[in-house]
């Protein structure tokens, strides 16, 4: 696959890899497309999130229910 860029975008990306980063532009090309497959993933979920009914009331108990939960004790 071959991509056209501008020279401004061309440097951008020569300083990703310039500062370390990446290893090389298609490596900082490759992380740009994973980071947006996980943006889309996100978004997906929170309009899912959004759009589902209300489970209940997350008051102070839920917290601690859910804070017991992820504790390391926690069973």
């Amino acid at each position: 696959m071959n991509v056209s860029l501008s020279e401004q975008l061309k440097a951008f990306a020569q300083g990703q890899v310039n500062s370390g980063q990446y290893g090389s532009t298609s490596e900082y090309v490759r992380e740009l497309i994973r980071r947006d497959q996980d943006r889309i993933l996100l978004r997906g979920l929170v309009l899912d999130g959004a759009s589902s009914p209300i489970a209940g009331l997350a008051d102070p108990a839920y917290f601690a229910r859910l804070r017991s939960r992820a504790s390391p004790e926690a069973p």
